[in-house]
């Protein structure tokens, strides 16, 4: 089996770096941001291996361009898969209900 190197813009880990900051700090859940940031790496590393496994985008910003998203509780993942160099690229990691 093929592994994919995954690659995280930096907007991504922007992303999710406020997601963990939001969480912690303005709902004063410490413990429910680790444990999200966790998943949310947890499903972006299983990338490596699964690329395909999550659906191609077809609504919104991304869609019909070859993007992919997979979703982890509220969470959606885009990302895109370079087949030619072996690379998963994670552009956005958003909260599900912002118009995206």
């Amino acid at each position: 089996m093929d592994r994919y190197k995954v690659y995280l813009s930096p907007q991504a880990y922007r992303e999710i770096d406020a997601i963990y900051e939001y969480i912690k700090n303005e709902l004063y859940a410490d413990t429910a941001a680790e444990r999200l940031v966790e998943r949310l790496e947890k499903a972006i590393l299983s990338l490596e291996e699964f690329p395909y496994r999550a659906a191609e985008r077809n609504v919104g910003s991304f869609a019909n361009q070859g993007y992919r998203q997979l979703f982890v509780e509220n969470y959606v993942i885009i990302y895109r898969i370079d087949e030619t160099s072996g690379i998963v690229v994670v552009i956005t990691v958003q909260y599900i209900r912002r118009n995206i």
